[in-house]
């Protein structure tokens, strides 16, 4: 994609995430995400009615009367936006790619995390890390961002969410709200899932189009795995194996969704074709 062709784009996602962030999303973002909790702020003499669960015992014993620690929320939020950029991402048969979808939801994640004053990184990767943006605030950084998801190459490799997970613990110890955007299609570690969303605010996006859940009958073709390039024949109109074919996505689904469900994160299963806006809304709401 040419620089013309990308700028043109992201500004056809701006327009076209501004009504939804704010009239659907940002209110429900500011609700969910008001702060990672309370912070040391001073120490004063205790006063009636003060909650005894606050007082600072060591400055107490000091000074043989009752000082309580007063405490002051956290209204800064770091959203980390990892992005899959395996050759798979690269595709769609309806409106959009997968990776265009995927660029419009960061938009609308990224204004409605602008608007709440909080800020914004990114982490590319397939079968390694390929670009960090560290986290930062402002409209600027939003556009740059999805310039910069636009404008990756997809790479012809199999997808390594353990080493983008690994690497965003590693670098940002801060806990933060983790949106993972991929078509979960390769295997991943589940104890690394498991410290991650111990760590941070996990939340698996499965970006997927119709194509890769069932396969229309459409004779003997020749599939092609984009990312390993590995090539098979396969004859489209048997019905056992296009519902084979089908079974197999669903079950290998029911696992990562099980996965992220026993791991203490959120999983969810999206269509390029669906509204990506009443996910959020929905899951928003129920933070």
């Amino acid at each position: 994609m040419e620089i013309k062709d990308i700028i043109k784009k992201v500004k056809q996602i701006e327009i076209r995430t501004k009504k939804k962030t704010e009239s659907t999303l940002m209110g429900q973002y500011h609700s969910a995400f008001k702060g990672q909790g309370m912070t040391f702020s001073e120490v004063r003499r205790y006063q009636f009615g003060d909650d005894i669960r606050r007082i600072d015992w060591n400055k107490t014993a000091r000074f043989r009367e009752p000082f309580v620690k007063l405490m002051e929320e956290e209204r800064e939020l770091t959203l980390m936006l990892l992005v899959d950029i395996s050759a798979s991402m690269d595709y769609g048969t309806k409106n959009q790619l997968k990776r265009e979808y995927v660029a419009e939801i960061c938009a609308s994640l990224g204004f409605s995390a602008t608007g709440n004053n909080d800020k914004v990184g990114l982490i590319l990767f397939a079968d390694k890390v390929y670009k960090v943006i560290p986290p930062q605030k402002g409209k600027k950084h939003i556009l740059a961002v999805l310039s910069t998801i636009l404008s990756a190459d997809y790479i012809p490799a199999e997808s390594n969410i353990d080493e983008a997970l690994q690497l965003m613990m590693s670098v940002f110890k801060r806990k933060s709200m983790v949106f993972l955007f991929s078509d979960f299609e390769d295997e991943y570690d589940l104890k690394i899932l498991r410290v991650a969303s111990k760590k941070h605010q996990l939340l698996g996006m499965r970006i997927f189009d119709d194509k890769d859940n069932e396969i229309p009958d459409i004779g003997y073709a020749l599939f092609r795995d984009a990312e390993t390039g590995k090539q098979v024949w396969a004859n489209t109109s048997s019905a056992r194996w296009r519902y084979h074919f089908a079974e197999n996505q669903k079950q290998k689904i029911r696992k990562v969704t099980e996965d992220f469900e026993n791991s203490s994160a959120t999983f969810m299963n999206v269509n390029t074709a669906d509204d990506y806006s009443k996910h959020l809304y929905q899951y928003f709401r129920k933070r």
